[in-house]
């Protein structure tokens, strides 16, 4: 193992420096400087550690293992679940002068043997495949037969069961300890509880890792949540009114759903093509390259779509039902803003959202995997409910704490009416304790409503003082009740999916607290809504510029026939507008500007340049 000494690090033969690999930074990838725990994770794989990272969508977890493949010895091999992205990847890093190769299903056996014989050869740094791959017939013995720099599996939670992408050929990875015990494997994943993360440190069989966790907190994106009005259709066509012209994903839940959306949107005059499992691997290909080229706006997809993609400019995310879970959902709005820039989500929900995924549950068998599946559903309902800072829910969600987001999601913009519940919350309070907190949220809105059920009689609650005495409720305004005690920390869950007073309830219980909803939670009338807002930029650029500069991007994008965000970020053209750059020290200067890149695209851009800069607009 590598040790670290001053400002070098021992890593198999090749000693390496600081100020080298910051030259590499800056000459391969253009960047000036390292984000958030990206040099603590070079520094870890650079000294021969197992290593696991948790960082956000955006965050950038492929610099901080392909920085060091350009300076180890041997060949890098990642595992990457999904072929689209992989081909994006291994495209762009061959665009930057790195030597990258893939092995995958969508290659002729010629092809493979091609990429065989560049690996023997030692002409690859990066190779690419997905985890099926490695029990392929002779694949271990090849890469038992050539020097490996490192294993790295990206989209790590799809080791674990109790991740909500759990994939049976992840979970065999854990052989790699087994055939290269003296190889170091870096996991990485964008997100991850605390029991799935344990998870994936088990089954990977990981050696004292140096883990990294980041904050899920992303400032670049507003999130907004509310109840869908019958289809939705009407709500979605007014959020994307708002963007048209940009990138973006809008989830359903069906196949079907999301064929008849896209034709809809088409009809409706946005550039838009539908994208699920059931088409062919053809019509897939061709609505993925469409969208990666801007060719369309939209992709109207299943949770098929997405994984992993590597297109920075998505500006937003739209979901027309409830996710299954959080980790879903936050892996999901993930892809929105991974440039950095403004990005917006939007999620409507309905309680036939809940029911159908409570519907789907009941199909598990009886254990500890069904409640869980149970548990994460209930999070994500009252997610979408919930009045508190929505960033602050995902935050609790992977046991990680921050303050309210200010404004940048809705519930935090202060834009809606409340009214005061205290006294119904005290029936619900005062119905658990004198049924001595055994019973769970459904019998007890029953009591209070004076049901005349089997259950009720069984145990003689039709006799006891609260009963009947919320009769002017309606069970969804009680379960509204119910989900608001909640969010307050007034119950807690017992065993068996029973509710427990805590210390908080008994103190509203006893007159000594009080408990406001908002308004619309109940029905009582239509939220106010502030007009839309996006997340500030941190770049101050003339959008005249930037849009020129844009024209040029997709100019060049299209004539070597790669997408438009591989020749230079949207974030790298803001700053490109910003600073006016007009000499090559000074284009070299702007992030995301490498020299490998400057070659090919940065002559182009500087005379586009010059030219905005004398006000030839």
């Amino acid at each position: 193992m590598a040790t670290k000494s001053g400002k070098h690090y021992a890593a198999g033969k090749r000693v390496w420096q600081r100020p080298l690999l910051k030259k590499i930074l800056k000459q391969v990838f253009g960047h000036t400087g390292f984000r958030p725990f990206q040099q603590e994770a070079v520094e870890a794989v650079m000294a021969n550690r197992d290593l696991l990272m948790i960082l956000p969508t955006g965050g950038g977890k492929s610099l901080c293992y392909q920085l060091p493949a350009l300076m180890k010895e041997g060949v890098t091999v990642v595992v990457s679940p999904l072929l689209a992205l992989m081909h994006d990847q291994v495209r762009a890093l061959k665009l930057q002068g790195v030597e990258a190769e893939m092995i995958g299903s969508m290659q002729t056996p010629e092809e493979i043997g091609t990429v065989i014989a560049k690996l023997r050869e030692g002409e690859v740094k990066l190779l690419y495949i997905a985890p099926e791959r490695f029990f392929a017939p002779g694949f271990l013995k090849l890469l038992k037969s050539i020097q490996i720099a490192m294993f790295v599996i990206d989209e790590a939670h799809c080791v674990s069961e109790w991740g909500h992408e759990f994939r049976e050929d992840y979970r065999r990875l854990g052989v790699l300890k087994e055939y290269f015990p003296n190889t170091p494997v870096a996991a990485f994943t964008a997100t991850a509880t605390p029991e799935v993360e344990s998870d994936i440190l088990l089954q990977l069989g990981l050696n004292e890792p140096v883990r990294l966790r980041g904050s899920v907190y992303r400032n670049n994106l507003l999130i907004r949540a509310e109840p869908r009005r019958g289809d939705g259709r009407g709500q979605l066509v007014d959020f994307l009114r708002r963007y048209r012209g940009e990138s973006g994903i809008v989830y359903t839940f069906t196949r079907n759903a999301a064929e008849k959306l896209a034709d809809y949107l088409n009809r409706q005059g946005f550039r838009a093509k539908a994208y699920h499992a059931g088409l062919t691997k053809r019509l897939r290909r061709e609505a993925y390259h469409a969208f990666v080229h801007d060719e369309i706006d939209v992709v109207v997809a299943t949770v098929a779509f997405g994984m992993g993609i590597d297109k920075s400019n998505i500006r937003y995310v739209v979901h027309t039902r409830m996710p299954k879970t959080l980790e879903n959902y936050y892996q999901e709005i993930g892809r929105a803003g991974r440039d950095g820039l403004p990005a917006e989500t939007l999620l409507l929900y309905s309680a036939a959202d809940a029911a159908q995924r409570a519907s789907l549950l009941e199909e598990l068998p009886e254990g500890p995997y069904r409640q869980n599946a149970y548990n994460k559903l209930e999070k994500m309902i009252g997610f979408c409910r919930s009045e508190s800072c929505r960033h602050g829910q995902i935050a609790d969600y992977f046991a990680e704490r921050m303050e309210a987001c200010g404004e940048r999601c809705d519930n935090c913009m202060g834009d809606a009416e409340h009214i005061d519940v205290t006294e119904d919350a005290r029936k619900f309070l005062s119905a658990l304790y004198r049924t001595r907190q055994r019973f769970g949220k459904s019998h007890l809105i029953d009591l209070l409503r004076g049901a005349e059920n089997r259950k009720i009689m069984q145990f003689g609650h039709e006799k006891l003082s609260v009963y009947g005495i919320g009769k002017e409720r309606s069970r969804g305004e009680w379960e509204a009740i119910v989900e608001r005690l909640m969010e307050l920390g007034a119950l807690a869950r017992g065993q068996h999916r029973s509710l427990l007073l805590t210390p908080v309830g008994a103190e509203i219980l006893k007159g000594k607290g009080r408990v406001k909803i908002r308004s619309d939670r109940l029905r009582v009338k239509e939220r106010k809504r502030k007009p839309p807002r996006s997340v500030p930029a941190d770049i101050v650029y003339d959008k005249a510029i930037f849009d020129r500069l844009r024209a040029l991007r997709k100019e060049i994008a299209a004539k070597e026939g790669v997408p438009a965000y591989i020749v230079f970020a949207d974030r790298t053209l803001a700053l490109m507008a910003a600073l006016l750059p007009v000499t090559r020290n000074e284009m070299l200067g702007i992030n995301g500007v490498g020299e490998v890149k400057f070659e090919r695209y940065g002559e182009e851009f500087l005379t586009l340049l010059k030219e905005l800069s004398n006000g030839e607009l």
